[in-house]
């Protein structure tokens, strides 16, 4: 009779949690709205552990204020609001802004001629110059059932 085979041992290496943090909101189509959605993102940074003032904090302000003044401005539909949502997981902040005018989509990441210098006395067309000079990756997604999303990655310091 033979002895029963013992398993191999293994040794779990122990893997820190991962906390995803959410925050979704929808705002009205103005410029009301719009400061409300960039005054709510940085309390709820700071809720997070990313104090006010610091750089990330600062990056997102500009980030949420210009994509939430494009939605406001360019993919506004009357009745219509745009929607905020934040996500802070394994060290990258996401900021989504999205709006229900699907069939004006600013150019992305990438496209011929982008970023465009605006005229040195142009009152608009340098947020998403800010955008891309801010943010580590952004991108322009379809937002199902109507409309488009801008996304924009921070990525968190260690």
């Amino acid at each position: 009779m033979t002895a029963p085979a013992t398993p191999p041992t293994t040794t779990a290496v122990p893997q820190p949690p991962v906390t995803v943090r959410v925050f979704t909101q929808r705002f009205s189509s103005t410029p009301r709205g719009a400061r409300l959605a960039r005054h709510l993102a940085l309390h709820q940074l700071h809720s997070w552990g990313v104090p006010h003032g610091t750089e990330v904090s600062e990056t997102a302000a500009v980030l949420v204020a210009e994509l939430a003044a494009n939605a406001v401005t360019h993919g506004r539909v009357p009745g219509r609001d745009f929607e905020l949502r934040l996500a802070l997981a394994a060290g990258t902040l996401t900021v989504d802004v999205s709006d229900t005018r699907g069939e004006r989509r600013p150019p992305g990441p990438g496209a011929t001629g982008f970023p465009a210098d605006p005229a040195g006395d142009a009152e608009n067309g340098r947020g998403l110059v800010l955008v891309a000079a801010l943010a580590d990756r952004w991108s322009v997604l379809d937002r199902v059932p109507v409309g488009k999303t801008v996304r924009a990655e921070l990525d968190l310091p260690r």
